[in-house]
């Protein structure tokens, strides 16, 4: 069995499963959110009673994080809701706006705080769910309805994926970034390539990725329709989770010789740095082949492009340098927030040199401008702004304005397009 079967398998209770094959999984770990919780709290409430308790209080994670930092009145009550829930059911993991306990994005906050194991089942009411298969477990989107039955349950009904292998070939170049490999193999099998399937990466370059890296990769599975990215679990990912504490440890490897629907292999020296055009993650171009597009924003952020190894990457590009239109920095996560402060290249912090190139003011973690949200978002447009993001979705008016186009690229991309006002091959500047 590969390694997305083996974990179903074990999760079902049963020997083996195949493509195909419909179970009933015990589920490790259920996400929600600000957008989605509501939702899925009303579905529980509504089926099980208004007095009914959750399956396991300690495997429910509660993290506001779209629509936070706002003075929006329904976007507010959201949160009070949660609130409410996680006080009433004792869901210890409720990391609340406004506290010392907050996280930022939920996609990056979950595995910096252990509650990601190789292995194991995690769902979420959220499409990006899949980012947790960079460190071996089995994760996938879910909607309300389901979610509300896990609530109650623990258990989710799935249909077993076949499994899509790629293999990246070769060491990446320094100008070259994970985003940049996603962005080229949806380019090449478009949005509904992997529809349903398990989207397996492995090779020389996927292994020479840090976790951070492989989670952008997962991340962006579901924008060519996949049911769950996942990588095996190796030496990296043991020491990534063994930082943050995470204990008992049980990592599933696939069978060698495990069949698998296609196997598409890649050599990495031949990729570029890239961008997606206007309006689909497909719309593959190489970024040298753009660098007349003039842009109007940058925007460095989110679960797939606010990671601290994301910013290290910018901040490379615009050290010394200026950039030449507006550009937002907005960290994932409190500890990326922190990191901003306290990682440096050559003695200069990295929130220092994001404000000597004129970047403006950092934004407190959250998912912010990604998904528009109300009109006080930081980052949100509000004309025909022509922006490039590290963020992972350029559908029409998903940063706010529908009449704004959006270029999605590597933070390197990004970087080098601020400077110099036009979409740019970073390798101009490195």
């Amino acid at each position: 069995m590969t390694i997305t079967e083996k974990i179903l398998a074990a999760a079902s209770g049963k020997a083996s499963v195949e493509p195909g094959d419909n179970i009933w999984a015990d589920v490790n770990v259920l996400l929600t959110h600000d957008v989605c919780g509501p939702g899925a709290i009303g579905v529980f409430k509504r089926e099980f009673g208004e007095k009914a308790r959750v399956w396991n209080p300690d495997r429910i994670v509660i993290i506001p994080d779209h629509y936070i930092f706002t003075k929006d009145e329904k976007a507010r009550r959201n949160i009070d809701i949660l609130r409410a829930f996680a006080a009433e059911q004792g869901i210890k993991h409720y990391y609340d706006v406004g506290t010392p306990s907050y996280k930022g994005v939920c996609h990056v906050a979950l595995p910096e705080e252990g509650h990601v194991r190789p292995g194991e089942v995690i769902v979420g009411t959220d499409s990006h769910t899949c980012t947790r298969g960079a460190l071996g477990a089995f994760a996938t989107g879910i909607g309300n309805t389901d979610a509300g039955f896990v609530l109650g349950t623990g258990k989710i009904l799935l249909r077993v994926p076949a499994t899509l292998r790629f293999v990246l070939n070769g060491r990446l170049p320094g100008y070259l970034m994970a985003k940049d490999i996603i962005l080229r193999i949806i380019g090449d099998i478009g949005v509904d390539g992997a529809s349903y399937r398990a989207m397996e990466f492995a090779g020389e370059a996927v292994a020479g990725l840090n976790a951070e890296e492989r989670m952008t990769i997962c991340n962006m599975a579901i924008e060519a329709g996949a049911k769950n990215g996942i990588v095996e679990p190796d030496e990296t990912t043991i020491s990534y989770l063994t930082e943050r504490g995470v204990k008992e440890l049980r990592p599933v490897i696939g069978d060698p010789g495990a069949k698998v629907e296609r196997v598409t292999e890649y050599d990495v020296d031949s990729f570029e740095p890239c961008v997606a055009e206007p309006h689909l993650p497909s719309n593959y171009a190489r970024a040298r082949d753009r660098n007349d597009v003039k842009i109007d924003r940058a925007y460095l952020g989110s679960c797939t492009g606010g990671k601290i190894t994301d910013f290290l990457a910018a901040a490379g590009i615009m050290n010394g340098r200026k950039v030449a239109v507006e550009t937002y920095i907005v960290p994932a996560t409190a500890e990326v927030a922190s990191s901003l402060d306290s990682e440096k290249i050559g003695g200069k912090s990295l929130s220092a040199i994001f404000r000597e190139a004129g970047c403006m003011d950092i934004a407190p973690p959250s998912c912010a401008a990604c998904l528009g949200g109300p009109a006080d978002t930081f980052g949100r447009t509000h004309g025909n702004e022509v922006v490039i993001s590290s963020t992972n979705r350029n559908f029409v008016g998903r940063m706010g304005s529908k009449l704004a186009p959006i270029y999605l690229a590597s933070p390197l991309t990004v970087a080098a397009s601020a400077v110099n006002g036009r979409i740019t091959d970073p390798r101009e500047l490195l």
